[in-house]
């Protein structure tokens, strides 16, 4: 993590789950004007949370494990360019969402991929783009959807779910996208519906799922919305920007549009 307070700057390295908050907190108090995020979808949650509601903004120099946001704002995946452009950019501000109580910044939710992500919270598989790809395969076998009733949109519906996503980006990262017409300023959340039909269907749907290219397909659905209501008989483990959260048996989206000022090239 990176700040800069007046025309000088400081370097900090994060210690454990919840120091880039910390660190980012006290960097605002001391009038610090821009904190970049350096590392993945987690790190730059847990700065950019901290960041709303303040004049402060937020750079990336992307070195997670998807890169999610970060590809969606067009970042150069090459440090000396990432923070070239985070410093010399003009702030611009983009929607944020909450979730179950939590801010996130380009993906939450539940079911398959929450299942997923706590997974590859604890390490198993291994890290990076291959580790998740592991999980994601041995998931697919194990998982069972659950049935949910969702509220808040245009009409209220009880589907058997793979997956429910809602997104404020376009993709989990690594190019995998879900919601490929999601915008990071339109003041509204994709929410993204899987539905399953058979395991067999699902199989071979995921693959066209993650390139963004499965609108049409049976099951698959994508709604423009400010605010949604999830429910479901059992309590419920969601995701935001990749952190595996266990949740209660109803889950509250909403828009916070505007929410974060950025500095990208």
């Amino acid at each position: 993590m990176l700040s800069s307070v007046d025309e000088g700057g400081e370097i900090f390295v994060t210690e454990r789950k919840g120091h880039a908050r910390e660190l980012t907190l006290a960097a605002i108090a001391r009038g610090c004007r821009l904190v970049v995020a350096w590392g993945g979808d987690g790190t730059v949650n847990e700065i950019g949370s901290a960041l709303i509601g303040t004049s402060a903004s937020l750079g990336i120099i992307p070195a997670g494990s998807g890169n999610g946001l970060a590809r969606d704002l067009a970042i150069p995946r090459q440090p000396d360019r990432a923070l070239t452009g985070a410093l010399r950019a003009t702030p611009r501000p983009i929607d944020a969402g909450r979730f179950g109580g939590r801010v996130f910044f380009n993906l939450a939710g539940v079911g398959f991929d929450a299942r997923v992500a706590a997974s590859f919270d604890r390490g198993q598989g291994g890290r990076g783009f291959s580790g998740y790809m592991k999980i994601a395969a041995a998931e697919l076998f194990r998982y069972r959807p659950e049935r949910y009733r969702i509220g808040g949109g245009a009409r209220v519906r009880t589907p058997t779910a793979l997956l429910i996503t809602v997104a404020n980006g376009s993709q989990f990262g690594n190019g995998m996208q879900i919601a490929p017409g999601a915008r990071l300023d339109d003041g509204r959340l994709d929410l993204v519906v899987f539905e399953e039909t058979s395991r067999l269907r699902t199989i071979g749907a995921l693959p066209r799922l993650f390139a963004g290219r499965a609108a049409g397909a049976r099951g698959f659905s994508i709604e423009r919305i400010e605010q949604a209501t999830i429910d479901c008989d059992r309590p419920m483990l969601f995701h935001v920007d990749g952190e595996p959260i266990e949740g209660g048996t109803r889950l509250e989206a909403q828009v916070l549009p505007a929410a974060l000022r950025v500095c990208v090239g």
